[in-house]
């Protein structure tokens, strides 16, 4: 057995004099993280490096995704990206190993399908119209999936626009989803202690905040889950809007999960996670020293195409059987599968199938990383018949 390489002998993009990684982590994340899984594969492995300020490795192989999501005594979340974001900072998702376990126990009923289907009448109401003419797909997803959030976790209640004043950031660029809003916050947390409290009286609401205000911690279990899901499930749905314009024969209710699993295989909004090791570790080799990040890539891991046959392509037959194990993680994966996932299928597949048969205008988005990974926009779509009217 040789002797252990050390952090700085793996694989790495090309790296900028003084800054290393970080100015095209920030500009162009993909790319370099494509470069970076091309030089590890051309090194027979799946292991590369990230100059990112501290030591990083960013791993993409199934049995990496397996041992980081599986491992929580090892693999922590305090310390990594999501503290870098106010909006994320706190509750679950930054709970580790032993608490998380029994804290999930905790969260998990109100999240539960069967819970999230008493929810689904009031979330279609929510919806708003689709428009009968040319329209930005992501622009209507984001006011459809605001509006179906508000429905599920207020009863419709929350203004309207303080909700988007909350989450506005959230879509922006780097450094903005990382500034303190303290007036912002106080402002939201001062509605939802209201909001709660008028439950209380009444002895109900039948929305998540009525289950999830009165545990411990309920509320900002509320304000980090909202996040959460509001661009994630924006960004899918807008994605899966765009493939069903250009693959109309998926368009259907029985072709929508197939179709919806396929756009978030290509793009998954959790497009990153990370984690800080608790010990130190020895992976393909190489010693990783206590403290280092540790990334795992949902997008890298579901284009691999040591795993997938056409990674790049659009295929939702590819879900008649069941994908590589660890390959697929647009939710994570393990004890810390994402909490509103069911959540977030329930909003999707509701929208879906209200929406008429639609047209892609233009080329493919864009996609961009930030937070999470959506289309650049606008995402232009129209209804079919509407082609046909001007046609007529």
């Amino acid at each position: 057995m040789g002797a252990l390489k050390s952090l700085a002998a793996l694989p790495e993009p090309p790296p900028r004099p003084g800054s290393g990684h970080l100015q095209d982590w920030a500009r162009a994340p993909l790319p370099l993280l494509e470069e970076g899984a091309r030089r590890a594969r051309e090194g027979g492995g799946s292991l590369f490096r990230l100059r990112l300020g501290l030591p990083a490795v960013v791993g993409f192989s199934p049995e990496w995704n397996r041992r980081v999501l599986t491992d929580l005594a090892s693999f922590r979340s305090a310390g990594t990206f999501p503290r870098l974001v106010p909006h994320l900072a706190g509750g679950i998702v930054l709970t580790d190993a032993p608490e998380h376990r029994a804290r999930r126990g905790i969260l998990n009923p109100a999240f539960h399908p069967a819970a999230l289907a008493a929810l689904r009448e009031r979330v279609r109401l929510a919806c708003p119209p689709v428009p009968t003419a040319e329209f930005d797909a992501l622009a209507w997803a984001d006011r459809a999936v605001l509006r179906m959030l508000n429905a599920a976790y207020f009863s419709s209640e929350f203004p309207e626009g303080l909700l988007d004043a909350f989450l506005a950031p959230l879509r922006r660029p780097f450094p903005s989803p990382a500034w303190p809003r303290p007036r912002l916050f106080g402002r939201v947390r001062a509605e939802l202690e209201w909001l709660a409290l008028r439950r209380r009286a009444s002895g109900g609401g039948g929305d998540l905040l009525a289950t999830l205000a009165p545990l411990p911690g309920g509320l900002e279990e509320v304000r980090v889950s909202l996040a959460a899901a509001h661009d994630t499930t924006t960004h899918a749905l807008a994605w899966t809007m765009w493939h069903l314009a250009r693959h109309p024969a998926w368009h259907t209710r029985a072709g929508h999960p197939a179709a919806l699993k396929e756009t978030l295989r290509l793009y998954p909004p959790g497009w990153m996670g990370s984690r800080r090791l608790g010990t130190s570790l020895e992976w393909e080799g190489v010693s990783l020293p206590r403290g280092t990040l540790v990334l795992y890539s949902p997008s890298l891991s579901a284009r691999d195409p040591a795993h997938w046959e056409a990674p790049g392509e659009f295929r939702p037959q590819r879900w008649a059987t069941p994908p590589p194990p660890w390959s697929y993680l647009p939710f994570g994966g393990g004890e810390r599968v994402c909490l509103g996932m069911h959540l977030a299928q329930l909003l999707i597949l509701e929208v879906l199938a209200a929406l008429p048969p639609l047209e892609a205008l233009g080329d493919d988005p864009s996609p961009w990383a930030g937070v999470t990974l959506g289309p650049v926009g606008p995402v232009r779509v129209r209804p079919r018949q509407a082609r046909a009217s001007l046609e007529a």
